[in-house]
């Protein structure tokens, strides 16, 4: 049975307890598909899954649990009578011949949120929802969480440290912990994945409009937020910024039994480049910086005090947090250059990661270079978003891949429009991987730091040639 909006779906957390499953993943590949077949798969079912293309880091890791398929393509022989569900992933189509399949066998077809709230309906669930932050405060929750010795199953969007997958679930914790993305969740489902979870902890980090191929105004896109909050378990709680003004309007329409819990950006100090968190009299050095980590920490805070975790022990715990990966990462430093990775993409969070390093390094350069990577940032109608967004760095480096433009079907940008898109004639524009390769490998970056920021991989161009420059 298809999991669309009013369809009542089969319970299989018995399932799950009772006895294993027979599981098969269409479209394995995907980050958070691979990850939830490997989880699965350490609890003990049996998983199989198909798809017609796979990259790194996926292959290696479904290779290493005997996961991976023996060749790329759909199998539509791969789905029986005796298949328990099948978990569609996003990279399929309605046309796809396994999906076809299933549909003829009558199968429980679930996108992989409406699977883990199967697997976890029985549980605590914290979701975390916000246009930005939500992988971090995610990855904090979890790490104070696994240093607390406490049980609890996760779904996060990046690697975190100190965690083997992206995913995990048990037979023995009472608490999920799940990233919210308020992307669709399937080919056939149209419905945001953080409306599947029904939390029972909600976090919203803030709202800035996002994803226009699917909410093309930003009221369309608030409201998905509003929708999220009316997912609340009964006697639930909602944890949010409370300086954002978008949240703040879904706060005052909140359900009476929800309670609200407001968060505000952490104290802190910077001394020597480093960050420590004041609380009371005490001072905690963290490995992570920037106001709008503040505001993160501020949040899995308040979180892990719902779940039963004392100050002390949280403050204690979340020295050793070293982020998640290309969460503002650094990849390398020298005695007065640093080089970070960011998964920032949109105007809110390139804006934030860089104010983030230049208050960090006060007495150090910036480069910012921002790959022009999702559907959004390539349209034309939104680029304007962006303006004044890296006013703060002192070179600004703007790279896009025309392939990708043509692969999304979207209409090409020239250099003029970029700039004026951004407010400044003096940004500096690549549109192919080897000069925009060799501008960062041929300059002389000393007392610089370069900030690297995409949701994709700048074209594969290897970084460790441009670290390699640099030393």
């Amino acid at each position: 049975m298809m999991g669309g909006s009013g369809t009542v779906l089969p319970d299989l957390s018995k399932a799950c307890v009772n006895g294993k499953m027979k599981l098969h993943f269409i479209a394995i590949g995907g980050a958070a598909m691979h990850n939830i077949a490997i989880a699965l798969h350490l609890k003990g079912n049996t998983v199989t899954g198909s798809d017609d293309e796979i990259f790194e880091p996926s292959e290696s890791r479904l290779r290493l649990h005997g996961l991976l398929p023996p060749k790329p393509g759909w199998y539509p022989e791969k789905i029986t009578a005796d298949t328990d569900a099948v978990i569609l992933g996003m990279h399929a189509r309605e046309n796809n011949p396994e999906l076809l399949k299933a549909l003829e066998l009558k199968c429980k077809i679930f996108s992989f949120p409406e699977f883990l709230y199967e697997q976890t309906r029985n549980k605590m669930r914290v979701v975390v929802g916000g246009s930005h932050g939500k992988t971090t405060i995610t990855s904090m929750i979890m790490h104070v969480l696994k240093k607390s010795g406490v049980k609890f199953d996760y779904m996060v969007g990046s690697q975190v440290e100190g965690f083997e997958t992206m995913a995990g679930l048990s037979d023995e914790s009472g608490i999920a912990v799940f990233e919210g993305d308020e992307y669709l969740a399937s080919p056939v489902d149209p419905r945001p994945k953080f409306h599947l979870y029904k939390p029972h902890i909600a976090v919203i980090s803030g709202i800035a409009w996002d994803h226009i191929n699917v909410f093309p105004t930003f009221s369309d896109y608030c409201s998905q937020f509003r929708k999220f909050t009316d997912q609340i378990e009964e006697n639930g709680a909602l944890v949010y910024y409370k300086y954002d003004q978008q949240v703040k309007n879904i706060v005052r329409h909140l359900r009476g039994d929800i309670k609200r819990i407001p968060y505000d950006t952490h104290d802190h100090i910077i001394k020597n480049n480093e960050t420590y968190l004041v609380s009371n009299t005490h001072r905690y050095k963290v490995a992570f910086f920037g106001r709008h980590n503040m505001q993160n920490i501020s949040a899995a805070l308040k979180v892990c005090e719902q779940l039963g975790i004392a100050g002390d022990d949280f403050y204690n715990a979340i020295q050793s947090f070293t982020g998640a990966k290309k969460r503002l990462e650094l990849i390398h430093q020298t005695m007065n250059s640093s080089v970070f990775i960011d998964f920032a993409h949109s105007p809110s969070k390139l804006k934030a990661t860089i104010e983030a390093v230049k208050s960090q390094f006060p007495g150090r350069r910036l480069i910012a270079c921002i790959e022009l990577h999702t559907f959004s940032s390539l349209t034309k109608e939104f680029l304007h978003e962006y303006r004044d967004t890296m006013d703060r760095a002192d070179k600004k480096v703007v790279f896009y891949n025309p392939e990708t433009l043509r692969h999304k079907r979207l209409e090409m940008l020239d250099t003029e429009y970029i700039k004026e898109s951004f407010g400044d004639s003096r940004i500096i524009i690549f549109n192919d991987r080897k000069s925009f390769k060799d501008f960062l490998c041929s300059g002389d970056w000393n007392g610089y730091n370069i900030l690297l920021m995409s949701s994709g991989n700048f074209s594969d161009i290897d970084f460790q040639e441009i670290i390699d420059t640099i030393r």
